[in-house]
């Protein structure tokens, strides 16, 4: 039953893997490329390779870049190397590739620079925020950066920041001041749309249950929610009466359920329901 589960899970996993890279294929090369929108990372780099050596697709810059630097990855950490990012990066490659035989473009599909420019930047960002919430990545400068970290004291973050500005100073240089001010605005939202779908996908609702009925209520979290509760006990400061607090973590959907039981069950209970952004723990990411 539990190897059935896991196995479960990991298809689960691979699936969302599949459709992060979907959704950041999507906004490249039907955002970005047309656009020549430069926001860093191996798909800013090969929209303005593809500019000064225009035999060649931005798609086939972003296949020879992400091989080389798979290979590096291979190279440098064998066979502890990720399968995920590997996978990822493999899949990003040659869905770009494809999609230039099925679907060429040779200019933007509207005229709204602005609005191709929110897509160009969201789609990607909800599929990297994807990946990274199960350990993987699209690989590209993420490979060159956990080179940097093994053979470097260098600050990671910062020098991929500065790597991204100055492709995108280079997307000024050979598209001009409007597309490189764009690509500018295009490296501000990344960062930003990437912080906030991952904090948007882990975040979970913090149960504090102040109630006179525990029993009921932990055997609704425990058998119709299958989640773990702690059960405290307090006493009023006011009134010293004993009560007991229960504490859990659920899921949004899970959420709507436990407050409409508790409301049910417990019509005078207090209760507090925060935002969590992360939990290590069993049942949870970040579980060993």
């Amino acid at each position: 039953m539990e190897q059935a589960k896991t196995r479960q899970q990991t298809m689960k996993e691979w699936l969302l893997i599949t459709l992060g890279i979907v959704f950041l294929t999507i906004g490249v090369y039907f955002f970005k490329f047309p656009n020549h929108f430069s926001t860093g990372g191996v798909s800013g780099i090969s929209v303005v390779l593809a500019h000064y050596f225009p035999k060649f697709t931005p798609g086939t810059f972003v296949t020879v870049i992400n091989v080389l630097l798979l290979l590096v990855g291979f190279a440098v950490f064998g066979r502890s190397f990720g399968v995920r990012t590997t996978y990822a990066s493999l899949l990003f490659s040659g869905l770009t590739q494809l999609l230039e035989k099925i679907v060429p473009l040779s200019q933007p599909m509207t005229s709204q620079p602005l609005m191709e420019l929110i897509f160009a930047v969201s789609l990607p960002a909800v599929g990297s925020a994807i990946l990274f919430n199960l350990d993987a990545s699209s690989g590209g400068t993420d490979i060159v950066a956990m080179v940097l970290k093994k053979y470097t004291s260098l600050n990671i973050g910062r020098a991929l920041l500065y790597s991204d500005c100055v492709i995108t100073v280079m997307a000024c240089v050979a598209f001009g001041m409007e597309t490189g001010l764009f690509s500018i605005l295009g490296l501000l939202m990344k960062s930003l749309l990437v912080d906030m779908v991952l904090e948007n996908i882990n975040t979970h609702k913090c149960f504090h249950i102040i109630t006179t009925h525990p029993e009921v209520i932990t055997d609704f979290i425990v058998n119709n929610l299958h989640r773990g509760a702690t059960q405290l006990h307090g006493e009023g400061a006011f009134t010293h009466q004993g009560r007991e607090v229960l504490l859990t973590v659920v899921n949004r959907r899970e959420a709507i359920l436990l407050r409409k039981y508790i409301k049910h069950v417990d019509p005078g209970c207090f209760l507090l329901i925060t935002n969590t952004g992360e939990i290590i723990g069993k049942g949870f990411g970040g579980t060993n």
